[in-house]
Formats: structure tokens, C-alpha cells, sequence
């Protein structure tokens, strides 16, 4: 997979590893939008994840990185909408497997949980790997609740 736009958001627990992250990635040449946080300052996370949702629902974005303590509440909030299909990752097999088979554009990330090695290379395998569809293509598109 070739990406080019990528967003990025998350809390106060997942804040330093959005920075990294984030550098991780333009350094790589892809542009990413940052919808925040932008500091350790505590936070509520929905109000940069239903944004970050949006942008990729639109387009404007090819997939979504989203980061918290645990992973769990941010990944819970994008998933409200039918167009995002965010896998909760703290292993890199779990986010090609995220790609390969459910065609995942949302990677959750528990900051509290895994180190920043890992989660970088969480990330380096979540935009790296296209999604198979064939047999795996009818059932995300049972997925949605529509």
C-alpha cells in the first residue's frame, strides 16, 4: 500500500507517542493531519477521534492512527461509524491481520500497554499491507450495521 494521508489523534496518555509517531511518518514523505491532542494535559478523547473518523470517512485521509492509555476508548469511538473499521493492535501480527482480512483504515494503539518500538512498528506494518478481499471481502460487508 502507497500512503500518502494519514491522520493521527489522541488523549494525554497516548500524546508522546502521537509525536513520534507522527515524525515517524513524515519522514517516510506522507502527509499527516493531526488532530490532536497537543499535550500531556489531560483530555477527552472523543473530541479529536470523531473528527479524525470523519476526515477518513471523506477521504481527505486514507487511513487514521488513533492512541489512548489503553487503546480502548478511542478505538470504541471511531468504531461508532459504520464507514471505519478500527482494530484495537498491540502485536504487529494483529494489525496485518487487521489489514489482510478486515480491511481496517483505523489502528488503535495502547499507549500505557506496549512500548514506542512496538507501536512504530505496529504502524509500519498497518500502512504497508493491502487488504486480500476475495472470501474476506463479503464479510466486511456484513460489518456494518446499515
Amino acid at each position: 500500500m502507497n500512503v500518502k494521508n494519514i491522520a493521527i489523534a489522541g488523549d494525554h496518555a497516548g500524546f508522546l507517542y502521537k509525536k513520534e509517531i507522527k515524525q515517524l511518518l513524515e519522514n517516510k514523505g506522507i502527509k499527516v493531519q493531526d488532530f490532536g491532542t497537543d499535550s500531556e494535559e489531560s483530555t477527552d478523547y472523543p473530541d479529536y477521534i470523531h473528527p479524525l473518523a470523519k476526515s477518513v470517512i471523506a477521504g481527505e485521509n486514507e487511513l487514521g492512527i488513533i492512541i489512548c492509555g489503553s487503546g480502548n476508548g478511542v478505538n470504541m469511538t471511531a468504531n461508532k461509524y459504520d464507514e471505519i473499521r478500527s482494530a484495537l493492535c498491540w502485536e504487529t501480527e494483529i494489525a496485518e491481520l487487521s489489514r489482510l482480512h478486515n480491511n481496517a483504515n483505523v489502528v488503535a494503539i495502547p499507549a500505557r500497554f506496549i512500548s514506542l518500538e512496538k507501536a512504530e512498528e505496529i504502524v509500519n506494518v498497518f500502512i504497508s499491507t493491502d487488504f486480500e478481499g476475495g472470501r474476506h471481502q463479503r464479510r466486511v460487508e456484513k460489518i456494518s450495521c446499515k
